[in-house]
């Protein structure tokens, strides 16, 4: 298949506070992700870390991975300027991909995937900004298919000076549940958040969350909404979305999964 030449296309207490269900639940989440982050977590550079991660992940069948640590494009966002921002770690592929018409293609050609970063995405997969049933994007998806990548599932973290750290964790053929789906990806963001860890320098205060801000933000580890964070805490809807801003702030998380991640990452929970 030839590819060139197509369109471009605060301080808190150990007591939690929620009720035993709800415990049990969050537990259960949370040990889930630290199960599949505690290797990158101990890992003590960024290449060893990608390569736990991707080892944690091989009994779920990924079959690709590339993580990136890089500071966003100040001219443009383009498919170049994005690619010239360099920031590799770590790229686990077949060894004829880099460089392939293929490869080519998704990296300079078609690569709908600079929509996240534009929306300062933490987490999503391939398929969000390139359907798999659309017509334009059929092409781009047989190019991913030289990597053995059907499926993908992607993580990023923003920090200061517009740094990034991305995850791509590719999938040759898999199907996941939503828990699944959701305990990858906030490892991932662990992962991420480590990898930020390995290159810049620990923050000079311990982040200090209240008792409400650490549950509020334990429970949406559980992929708990609004609501239900509100009737397990009996607070009001109001102020579970009021503690997991604050949280969020205080973590400097530019969204509520990031702060988890960091909160996981920082071992707070």
């Amino acid at each position: 298949m030839a590819f060139a030449g197509m369109q471009p296309c605060g301080s808190y207490s150990a007591v939690p506070r929620w009720i035993t269900a709800a415990e049990r639940g969050v537990r259960s989440m949370l040990s889930r992700i630290m199960a599949h982050a505690e290797p990158a977590l101990a890992s003590e550079t960024a290449e060893r870390a990608s390569t736990a991660y991707f080892a944690a992940m091989e009994s779920f069948g990924a079959s690709y991975l590339q993580t990136r640590l890089y500071r966003r494009p100040s001219s443009t966002l383009t498919s170049a300027s994005h690619w010239a921002a360099g920031g590799f770690i770590t790229r686990l592929a077949p060894a004829d991909w880099p460089g392939s018409p293929a490869f080519d293609y998704v990296c300079f050609e078609c690569n709908p995937l600079l929509g996240a970063i534009r929306e300062s995405r933490t987490r999503y997969r391939f398929p969000d900004f390139a359907p798999r049933d659309s017509a334009q994007f059929g092409v781009y998806w047989e190019a991913l298919s030289e990597a053995r990548i059907n499926d993908a599932l992607c993580s990023t973290s923003y920090g200061a000076d517009g740094t990034i750290a991305s995850l791509h964790l590719g999938f040759h053929e898999r199907d996941f549940t939503a828990d699944e789906n959701f305990a990858i990806q906030m490892a991932g963001l662990v992962l991420t958040e480590r990898l930020m860890d390995l290159t810049t320098p620990p923050p000079t205060a311990t982040v200090r969350l209240t008792v409400r801000e650490r549950d509020s933000l334990a429970l949406v580890a559980e992929g708990k909404t609004d609501w239900e964070i509100s009737v397990i805490l009996g607070i009001a809807e109001a102020t579970v979305r009021f503690h997991v801003d604050n949280a969020r702030r205080k973590l400097a998380a530019v969204n509520r999964t990031q702060a988890v991640a960091r909160l996981v990452n920082q071992r707070l929970i």
